[in-house]
């Protein structure tokens, strides 16, 4: 795919002038500054919850799929929108939001998310919801030239230094009327608007593509564990039925046990609650609580908590039938909703086979099968359980030699994906700069 110019490629305006505002300083003659509040007027979205949403009825965006999925513009016919009751067209008739309405979420949970917005780029009639600002232009100033205006660093940089806030920050309209914006001519603005148009398609289809191929790739890292740990490396070897329905065909020289001749379950306490905390989830397995920042305990003595060693294999009962589990790298200090398992013969595992084993699909759909609970979150994976579970296993040096497999074709297939990411993130920097460019007049792109 043809990749977008340098900045260096593009010519200058002939001409600047003092803006009058001493942060954006030059920009091109004939070009105006304005403040928002002489050019929007604003009103607020609906006073309603997720509760308030309905699959049928009037299309409504609100701050979640601004930050989310919809940021830019959104187009009802297109995007697929929840709904609210067709009786707020009557009581509630100052959240609809007509053709070129921008639409701001009003809160963010970070500081890079603060004004995020989208427009509406459809006649199609809709209202905004919870937590976000209309702002209605007061006059023809061609909106999507606004929006890359909006979307522009320069725009955002206002915002930014003025939202208040530490877990979560708030965007006023007293924040966005004091914003400064610059516009060129209106010819001018339909013909930046149709480059930016033409060069962040062709960007966002590069992105796209990029992204698929990170999925292929992490698909490819899936099938290749699921592989290796449950028929071998060996692709001719003779299989057979392993008389568990759930587990099917394993190669004929590996062993079925259950884990209850194969592990114990271990209630050891801390002396005094002095060890690293640690935690376990479905993406990361066992990890300190400062790499995750999570706070399992609400007490301040640790003394009394159960204890883990390195090579134990940790469940997190109440998520277990997610994933939640994982061998520790290390003694540490666990919550009381965790199972602590061992090896009877400290030889019998390479623990990196044995996580990888029980994280594989079919164990997956094992602990949702026999997890007790009304619904998924408050499933529970108890001892009992995990001790009745059969598992399927070649001998120790099999094992390494998978786990040494794994490791290596992990390795090649993360540094595939890295290599991705980073040209993503180097496509959406360059997207970022164009966009602010163009808008602000350091490039003549016209």
């Amino acid at each position: 795919m043809e990749m977008v110019e340098t900045k260096t490629k593009f010519q200058k305006y002939s001409a600047y002038k003092d803006s009058g505002v001493e942060w954006i300083g030059k920009i091109p003659e004939g070009w105006e500054v304005y403040r928002f509040r002489n050019v929007f007027s604003f009103r607020k979205g609906l006073n309603i919850t997720k509760e308030n949403l309905q699959e049928t009825g009037i299309p409504c965006i609100n701050y979640g799929e601004i930050h989310s999925k919809f940021g830019f513009e959104v187009n009802p016919e297109i995007h697929k929108l929840k709904c609210v009751e067709n009786g707020y067209i009557e009581k509630s008739s100052k959240s609809l939001i007509n053709f070129g309405d921008f639409i701001f979420a009003d809160t963010s949970e970070d500081i890079e998310g603060s004004g995020n917005f989208t427009y509406l780029n459809s006649d199609k009639i809709a209202f905004a919801g919870y937590h976000t600002i209309i702002a209605q232009p007061s006059e023809k100033i061609r909106q999507r030239y606004v929006a890359y205006l909006f979307d522009s660093i320069s725009f955002r940089n206002q915002i930014r230094r003025k939202v208040k806030g530490v877990k979560v920050y708030s965007i006023t309209n007293k924040i966005l009327k004091d914003t400064i914006l610059w516009l060129p001519p209106i010819q001018e603005r339909n013909e930046i608007t149709n480059f930016l148009d033409n060069k962040t398609t062709k960007i966002n289809q590069a992105i796209a593509q990029k992204e698929e191929l990170i999925s292929l790739l992490k698909e490819r890292k899936q099938i290749v564990i699921q592989n290796a740990v449950t028929k071998g490396l060996n692709s001719k070897v003779k299989m057979k039925d392993s008389c568990v329905e759930w587990i099917g065909e394993i190669p004929e020289h590996w062993e079925v046990r259950r884990c209850k001749y194969l592990f114990y379950e271990t209630s050891e306490k801390s002396e005094d609650g002095s060890e690293e905390l640690l935690s376990v989830s479905h993406m990361t397995g066992v990890t300190t609580r400062a790499e995750k920042d999570v706070n399992m305990f609400l007490a301040e003595d640790y003394t009394g908590s159960k204890l883990c060693q390195k090579d134990d294999l940790v469940y997190n009962i109440m998520w277990a039938w997610m994933g939640a589990l994982g061998i520790s790298p290390q003694k540490g200090i666990v919550s009381p909703s965790y199972g602590i398992y061992r090896q009877e013969n400290s030889n019998t595992f390479n623990s990196d086979f044995l996580e990888l084993k029980l994280k594989t699909t079919k164990y997956i759909q094992y602990y949702n099968q026999i997890s007790t609970g009304l619904h998924s979150s408050r499933l529970r994976f108890y001892a009992h359980m995990f001790m009745d579970m059969e598992i399927a296993y070649p001998g120790k040096k099999e094992q390494d030699e998978i786990a040494h497999f794994i490791n290596t074709e992990s390795t090649k297939i993360d540094q595939a994906i890295t290599l991705q990411q980073t040209q993503i993130k180097k496509l959406k920097e360059y997207k970022a700069t164009l966009i602010d460019s163009a808008v602000t007049g350091k490039i003549k792109v016209v």
